[in-house]
């Protein structure tokens, strides 16, 4: 059915017509008296042009004399210019903010970003190494079969789609058994090196995931788990992805994860992420709200930013989520999953000063991102500098502020409850953005009333 069957067929063909021109937003303010609206709506009606939306806010300068009105016209930004004159007489004052441009969706510059938590699917396959293929120094490369496991799993990875459980998997006497190896490593030393958020968390995961000897975790269970807490939830994945790839993902609070095991041949020792890394490091973190939000901020930076951005934010989600540490009472403590799951860089990665062990001593400096995403890193040994924050909170707020000099013309707002993004980047955008914070501040100030 026509959604304009009861308008006069010359009002359709004017709205059609002055739709194809484009749109602007004319910004009005008139005296409080009789007919003031009547004279500018006039002017519109003189020019033919039709008026979408019109809406009035009162004046904060001059509420008794003055009203603002705020008016979406069909017109290009020729036709509102051409008006301006006659709206300024006919008004306090007048202006005109250019037609809303195109999204940025459209423009062939901007970097393909998934906008919608399903668009993840779209990538499932495009791995950039591992997976099945191992490289000839890998300690399972001349395995038949670990290599016949590892195709196993990539497979699950490539098939899944959101919304699926993910598949349970029987993980083999020998995978368990190294499971168990690393996690009697490092359970005792998670009192001492980890952080009070990891430490608060584990006992969790031990009472409602199987984190345990003798068992491996399925990633479906730690997934539902994550979620009930903070919304985060866990996607298997093949094998390594892109730097833009994996961090779009934490945009919308999804880890992907690997559902595969080092190989039994060194236990404390992997190549490339296992689930061993991925459960131990990363997963107790995400269940943490600080922890979970401060994670998001770096994917919605990497959304639509030039390459060379999507490589600083990569570089700071190394020193961070990856091998990140923060000050507990002055004391160094680690969050970083890099450092969660390898035994030996835990106790490192702490000193101050020489032992009997090791002469090196690590460098800690601030959390500054602007320095943060330009330092190099080794990938093969122990970080020769950690970069320490005070809390999560601030390193989130440090973020977001290192966000916002991303050369990009649109904003994004996360809608937790499409699990979508929303880009911001036209008035109608802002109107929309500013409607939602209103219906969130107006239930935040319900419950102030009901409680206080």
């Amino acid at each position: 059915m026509d959604a304009n069957a009861g308008e006069p067929a010359a009002r359709r063909r004017m709205d059609e017509a002055n739709g194809a021109a484009g749109e602007v937003t004319i910004l009005l303010t008139t005296l409080h008296r009789p007919g003031a609206l009547l004279d500018v709506l006039q002017v519109f009606k003189d020019a033919t042009i039709n008026i979408r939306h019109i809406e009035s806010q009162e004046s904060s300068e001059r509420p008794n004399e003055e009203a603002n009105f705020i008016l979406m016209a069909a017109c290009s930004a020729e036709a509102g210019a051409a008006i301006l004159p006659q709206l300024e007489s006919a008004s306090v004052r007048a202006s005109i903010i250019a037609p809303e441009p195109d999204s940025p969706l459209d423009d062939p510059t901007v970097p393909w970003f998934p906008t919608k938590i399903a668009d993840l699917d779209r990538f499932a396959d495009r791995i950039l190494s591992a997976g099945s293929e191992l490289e000839s120094d890998h300690p399972g490369f001349s395995d038949p079969v670990y290599r016949k496991r590892r195709s196993y799993f990539a497979d699950i990875a490539i098939k899944y789609r959101h919304g699926e459980v993910i598949p349970r998997v029987e993980y083999t006497d020998v995978e368990i058994e190294t499971w168990s190896t690393i996690f009697n490593q490092l359970r005792n030393l998670y009192r001492t090196h980890a952080c009070k958020e990891h430490i608060r968390v584990f006992p969790m995961l031990e009472e409602h995931c199987n984190f345990r000897p003798g068992v491996l975790p399925q990633l479906e269970d730690v997934s539902n788990f994550l979620q009930s807490k903070t919304g985060f939830r866990l996607r298997p994945v093949a094998g390594l992805l892109s730097s833009r790839d994996f961090l779009a993902g934490l945009a919308f609070r999804v880890f992907h994860s690997t559902q595969y095991i080092r190989h039994s041949s060194r236990p404390l020792y992997t190549p490339e992420p296992d689930i061993c890394h991925e459960l131990l490091g990363h997963a107790p973190l995400f269940a943490d709200p600080g922890f979970a939000a401060f994670s998001q901020e770096i994917g919605l930076a990497s959304l639509g930013a030039p390459d060379e951005w999507v490589t600083k934010l990569a570089t700071l989600y190394w020193f961070t989520v990856e091998f990140g540490m923060v000050r507990e009472d002055g004391q160094l403590k680690a969050y970083g999953a890099g450092l969660l799951s390898s035994f030996g860089e835990l106790r490192y990665c702490i000193k101050t000063a020489p032992d009997e062990e090791d002469s090196e001593v690590p460098v800690h400096e601030g959390f500054v991102p602007e320095k943060i995403c330009v330092t190099e890193y080794p990938v093969t040994r122990y970080q020769p500098t950690y970069f320490v924050a005070e809390s999560f909170a601030e390193a989130k707020e440090k973020v977001k502020k290192f966000a916002k000099t991303i050369p990009r013309r649109f904003a994004l707002r996360y809608e937790p409850y499409t699990q979508s993004v929303e880009v911001v980047s036209r008035p109608s955008d802002l109107r929309q953005a500013v409607h939602s914070a209103k219906a969130n501040v107006a239930s935040l100030l319900d419950a102030i009333e009901r409680v206080c």
